[in-house]
């Protein structure tokens, strides 16, 4: 793949604090693009991050055909640097494109590009441990119809911007009994952002109430545990950690498999099952609810302080599993934990 390389003649770097960088504020100086045509992936470029010109009836703005993945870049000790397990993005981009009628990117471009854009912003990479380049691919619809068909012509884009961890504070949750998120066989695993357009209403009312956000309840009984807000959930009981199962509602989180993983190789008992809210009530009226934390590529990990279901609310401590899941995702990142497994790509080519 060739790619077209125009640098920008002003950059921004010189304008960001980087002590300073809340999450999603900023973004970095270039921007990969690509357009798919005639079946097929071209015209392959990097220019100055800048807007696009949109028809006003594209098929992205009538009807949502739109995807993204989020992802992070860090500095290794070596000055390379590197992505944290990339194929899983990929592969959960590409399933977000099936899910949407939408074609897929091959992975030898989509690794490429994101390599190549990253080593081009190479001095945006925040040097502080647990801050990183945030990398967003996206895909969107361009062709010009009100036809209710999949789009002929698309545009795939990926920028970067600096951030700092997402929740710095353990959060305080409320669980929804009256909208839904998603449902089996819908498009609850896809990252589109018609899905995340649907969940702003309950977010918005739960921070009205003092609360961070919400827990997302299966209809019709709103008794199975899905996810919450945009992360993965797990709850530690007793001596065991437990997340809800992937049924298509729940989002196929990268942080999550990782987190799997490493609970798997230090052989403390992980269970992946369906969870219900009734059980999380009992196991804390009993005491055994030790912690329960969110997972995901933004935050990382956040410690869930309080949960309220009706007039139950619930206080948790912080404890040591969520914190030791951090350090291990944060450590491996900086170089302070070897990687064994090869978890770590690097954007040197």
């Amino acid at each position: 793949m060739d790619i077209r390389i125009e640098r920008t003649k002003n950059s921004k770097r010189k304008d960001i604090d980087f002590n300073d960088i809340p999450f999603g504020k900023y973004t970095s100086d270039h921007m990969f693009v690509m357009d798919y045509a005639d079946g097929q992936w071209g015209h392959f470029r990097i220019v100055p991050y800048q807007g696009f010109v949109l028809d006003p009836q594209s098929k992205a703005l009538q009807y949502c055909q739109c995807i993204f993945e989020g992802m992070k870049a860090t500095m290794g000790v070596d000055g390379v640097p590197r992505l944290l397990r990339p194929d899983l993005n990929i592969d959960r981009f590409n399933l977000s494109a099936e899910r949407m009628c939408m074609p897929a990117v091959p992975k030898d471009i989509f690794l490429q590009a994101l390599k190549t854009l990253v080593t081009l912003e190479i001095d945006w990479i925040p040097k502080a441990e647990g801050s990183a380049l945030y990398v967003r691919p996206t895909m969107f619809a361009t062709e010009s119809s009100l036809a209710v068909t999949p789009s002929d012509t698309y545009t795939f884009y990926i920028y970067t911007g600096p951030v700092q961890p997402y929740f710095t504070t353990p959060i305080k949750l409320v669980t929804e009994q009256k909208l839904i998120r998603a449902v089996p066989g819908g498009t609850g695993e896809a990252k589109t952002g018609g899905n995340y357009a649907g969940s702003l209403m309950a977010s918005q009312l739960a921070k009205q109430k003092g609360f961070d956000q919400i827990i997302w309840l299966e209809s019709p009984d709103f008794k199975k545990i899905q996810e919450a807000g945009m992360m993965n959930l797990f709850f530690v009981i007793g001596d065991s950690v437990f997340t809800p199962q992937l049924t298509g509602a729940v989002l196929k989180g990268t942080t999550r498999n990782y987190f799997i993983d490493i609970l798997t190789e230090k052989n403390i008992k992980v269970e992946v099952r369906d969870i219900y809210i009734d059980e999380i009530q009992e196991a804390y009226q009993e005491g055994i609810l030790k912690e329960a934390f969110g997972s995901g590529t933004a935050a990382v990990v956040s410690h869930i302080a309080e949960i309220t279901h009706g007039n139950s609310r619930m206080v948790l401590p912080e404890r040591s599993i969520g914190t030791m899941l951090y350090d291990e995702i944060n450590g491996l990142r900086a170089g302070r934990i070897a990687d064994k497994r090869q978890c770590l790509v690097p954007c040197n080519h």
